[in-house]
């Protein structure tokens, strides 16, 4: 059997072919952007299977660091602004963020958006992402010169939504096209001050043989919108499109390449959206912001606590009030349980906004610990408002909602609940009690249920509490075992 190199199959003589590399396919990765130059069924860097696909190999840039698409003036000063310069002499203050009109979004950011940065702003289609950037970008317009670049919609469009928004302005400029060629002529022309790309994934490089949308092209349109922010000190925005397997082109595979990324969430029938950031390099990556979808567009909501209680019921069994961090804010919201008898052999165990697997280990350990027969019974838990809470301080309210449910007795009116529940039972420490404590009393609740180990953060509590004549009450849970009321 002999073996050699050809361009296609000779099944005669018994001879093997072997398929002879172009050197024009490479092969990426849908989830994490790994390049090959072969297709594997798993891939090295996130051990995702059947993800990568070929496309063209992008071309090398010009010499010098030269953006394709711009003209020989424009590199040359790209070339200048771009030269080296000592760290000390860097002028990084607060000064060089501006604000966006929304405190929502510029807390999210960190403060406002940072010049020259590239912010990645992703989420499932129809969420709402187009009509924020253009929020933002008429704010913005009032202090900089704005591009809107819109791949999707038509300038007769954006003016619908803009009139329908409020927005008027005399520097927001609009371009309704999919060629990057005339995007960079746009900015040429223009030299605009901040940059919103609506979609990635529309956008078509001619210098890419691909279609639009491809990885190929959305790595090099990322790219050259990388190196003209940090070049010209633009500020540019991208959206992009995510799937629920977020196997799309795009957010995914451009993560480590842009400065923040920014996750909008949310039910399409539901009223409140939330942005939530997952890198950002000059700021916290805990912090979210709420807004709520009404006719006129996105409305912050600058009390989230209130907004996700409201319509609570009062004196019903298995419901509770949990007070969870997101970044720097306490946020009360409202989880509720159902325990119920079930005939079947597997009974269901349901979970929205809660891990499933938090949810059986916290179900095993009141089984455990308290001796409550649940393993016959179906199991159904919900955080209202659509909000995802991942921290271990809701332990407490979920494992309190539970238990009303089950011996069908509510909790008291106006009480609270934080703290981590560990498998042998005990309830552990949480970060920030007294935050926490600080949002109780300005909601006015009266009965607080933490854990004993956060006996210090009450000082502050009392403190506060001197001139009111009606303090609020403090239970200290050890083990869930004392959880009584």
């Amino acid at each position: 059997m002999i073996s050699i190199q050809c361009r296609g199959f000779i099944a005669e003589k018994g001879l093997v072919c072997v398929m002879a590399k172009s050197g024009k396919d490479v092969f990426f990765c849908k989830e994490c952007g790994y390049e090959s130059n072969g297709w594997l069924g798993k891939c090295p860097s996130c051990g995702e299977w059947n993800t990568f696909v070929a496309a063209p190999a992008a071309p090398k840039g010009k010499a010098g660091g030269a953006l394709s698409g711009f003209s020989a003036s424009q590199n040359e000063i790209f070339r200048k602004t771009a030269a080296p310069s000592l760290l000390k002499d860097a002028k990084a203050t607060e000064k060089t963020r501006t604000k966006t009109g929304l405190e929502e979004f510029d807390r999210v950011l960190g403060g406002g958006m940072v010049k020259g940065s590239l912010t990645l702003v992703s989420g499932d289609p129809g969420i709402g992402k187009s009509t924020l950037m253009l929020m933002i970008s008429g704010n913005i317009a009032q202090k900089m010169k704005v591009l809107y670049v819109s791949g999707e919609e038509s300038a007769e469009q954006l003016k619908m939504r803009a009139d329908r928004l409020g927005i008027s302005s005399d520097s927001l400029y609009v371009l309704a096209e999919t060629s990057m060629s005339a995007v960079y002529d746009a900015v040429e022309e223009l030299s605009p001050e901040c940059i919103i790309v609506d979609s990635i994934q529309t956008m078509c490089d001619d210098n890419v043989q691909s279609a639009a949308g491809s990885i190929s092209q959305v790595r090099e349109i990322t790219g050259a919108l990388m190196k003209l922010a940090k070049t010209t000190g633009i500020t540019t925005f991208i959206v992009g499109h995510v799937t629920k397997d977020g196997a799309i082109a795009g957010p995914k595979v451009l993560e480590h390449m842009v400065d923040t990324v920014l996750y909008f969430e949310g039910e399409r029938q539901l009223y409140y959206r939330i942005m939530r950031c997952v890198k950002n390099r000059f700021g916290s990556t805990n912090e979210i912001g709420v807004f709520e979808m009404t006719s006129g567009g996105l409305k912050e909501v600058p009390n989230p606590s209130a907004a996700f209680l409201e319509g609570r019921p009062e004196g019903v069994p298995g419901t509770t009030v949990a007070c969870t961090l997101e970044g720097s804010r306490p946020i009360f919201v409202e989880i509720q349980a159902l325990i119920s008898g079930s005939n079947l052999n597997n009974p269901r165990r349901m979970s929205q906004g809660i891990d499933y697997n938090r949810l059986s280990m916290l179900l095993a350990v009141l089984e455990k610990r308290m001796g409550l027969n649940i393993v016959g019974c179906d199991a159904y838990v919900n955080v209202i408002g659509g909000l995802k809470i991942d921290e271990p301080a809701a332990d407490l309210a979920l494992v309190a909602a539970i238990v009303s449910s089950c011996g069908n007795f509510a909790v008291p009116e106006n009480s609270v609940f934080f703290g981590e529940i560990g498998l042998t039972g005990e309830v552990r420490a949480v970060s920030h009690a007294d935050k926490r404590l600080g949002e109780l009393l300005r909601l006015g609740f009266k009965k607080c249920y933490m854990p004993a180990a956060n006996r210090g953060a009450v000082q502050e509590l009392e403190k506060a509490e001197k001139k009111k004549s009606d303090p609020a009450e403090i239970i200290y849970i050890s083990n869930v075992k004392e959880l009584r009321w």
